[in-house]
């Protein structure tokens, strides 16, 4: 899958999860897909300083990420 097209559907994804930040004051931005398939997000607002956020990355974000697209490797914040 081309890069482009991939990055596409990793956008659209974070989309879809946005909403669930943004309820607890947080939301997250997409840097960069990277060549071996990691994305990198900047978490915001309260999501910037949330204690819990490492988790909300990896057990939430991570998680969904590679449910809806296997090729993704990991999520980690930019």
């Amino acid at each position: 899958m081309a890069n482009q097209e991939l990055e596409s559907k990793v956008i659209n994804v974070l989309n879809q999860i946005r909403p669930y930040l943004q309820q607890d004051g947080g939301d997250l931005s997409f840097v960069e897909l990277t060549p071996d398939n990691i994305v990198k997000v900047k978490l915001q607002g309260a999501c910037g300083s949330c204690p819990y956020s490492r988790m909300t990355l990896k057990d939430g974000i991570e998680k969904a990420m590679v449910k809806a697209l296997p090729e993704i490797i990991a999520v980690e914040e930019a």
